[in-house]
């Protein structure tokens, strides 16, 4: 019959439905760019997933050679002297990192055609969307190197801090597309403004020295190769009590929020941050007493990335710049009163 699409489900989309999809991205709403945002969010978290799960699975060189698998094959198809297994778990990396390159090629498209109710470009949320794709650009000539050169273990913290570099960009393009371009309203004083922004610096370090952790433990990337020349035992206790330095920290944290009437959101977020750190810290120590389990630390690292996203969320939690739906002029006067209730209060 007329309009009835052939047997077996396989027609293709009219040509009215693939002009449709086109101009969602290129003539993008705030919802529609948001979900592109957030979108760039998970796909950087994943990258972080899988690389560790081919370090855990000691697979890093199950594909000896870049860009190709092995010199003669660009697929896990020749033998490389490594199990199966490894080299699609390595291969297999590969394949989720150009599929993560097209999902940011999208967000700095989707944020390149969007346009404010004023008509105009978001400059700021160009040049976060097109960090995106170029991150990812080198943290494939990244992974390269860490293969050419074996597993360098520095390279391959590198490699580990550059993808925390990339979430941090993507959450910035996540919170600011649902913004406008007015001033910020600060629902708190300065000093909980830093320690917000200490409690994240925090974290950074407490990442780095896990990085250290991993390159000096068994689990490096696979059976033979270079670690880190220092004490295991000196590094992992390190680590730990960069970890009782940030629970310490937020605690205090949290006590400033509810001193100074933080919005709720922030609280809830400092809460679960709260969670997060004594959940990683639980995990944390298991993990070491139970002779590191690959599975565990996995977990471990899936944790960590928790973590690193909550924490960058609640800074911007603690100012308001309004909807993305207002116009592109400052905010009136009397949206500044939260200001001047906080310097009373500080």
């Amino acid at each position: 019959m007329p309009g009835t699409a052939p047997s077996g489900g396989t027609a293709a989309l009219p040509p009215g439905r693939w002009l449709a999809w086109v101009g969602v991205l290129l003539a993008p709403s705030p919802a529609v760019l948001r979900r592109w945002a957030l979108a760039g969010v998970v796909t950087s978290a994943l990258i972080i997933l899988t690389g560790a799960a081919v370090r855990l699975s000691q697979s890093g060189l199950g594909c000896p050679d870049w860009p190709a698998c092995t010199a003669h094959s660009i697929g896990a198809a020749d033998a490389t002297g490594d199990s199966l297994v490894h080299r699609w778990v390595e291969f297999g990396n590969r394949l989720v990192t150009v599929a993560i390159f097209v999902v940011a090629v999208g967000v700095f498209i989707a944020a390149w055609r969007f346009r404010s109710p004023g008509g105009n470009r978001r400059r700021d949320l160009i040049w976060l969307a097109a960090l995106q794709p170029a991150a990812i650009v080198v943290q494939a000539g990244l992974g390269g190197l860490v293969v050419l050169t074996k597993l360098n273990p520095a390279l391959v913290s590198v490699h580990f801090l550059a993808s925390l570099a990339l979430i941090a960009a993507t959450v910035g393009l996540y919170v600011r597309c649902q913004e406008s371009t007015g001033r910020a309203t600060q629902f708190v004083p300065r000093t909980v403004q830093l320690a917000a922004i200490g409690v994240v610096g925090t974290i950074a370090l407490m990442m780095a020295a896990g990085t250290v952790v991993t390159g000096t433990g068994p689990l490096a990337g696979a059976a033979d190769v270079a670690r880190y020349h220092l004490p295991l035992e000196g590094v992992t206790q390190l680590h730990a009590d960069i970890g009782w330095l940030l629970a310490g920290l937020m605690v205090a944290l949290l006590l400033g929020l509810r001193l100074t009437a933080a919005p709720p959101k922030a609280i809830r977020l400092g809460w679960v941050l709260l969670g997060l750190i004594g959940l990683q810290g639980v995990i944390g120590y298991t993990q070491y007493f139970t002779g590191l389990p690959a599975g565990l630390v996995w977990c471990h690292v899936a944790g960590s990335v928790a973590i690193w996203i909550t924490a960058l969320l609640l800074p911007y939690a603690l100012r308001d710049r309004g909807s993305v739906t207002q116009p592109d002029v400052a905010r009136p006067q009397a949206a500044q009163q939260p200001t001047a209730a906080v310097a009373e209060a500080g």
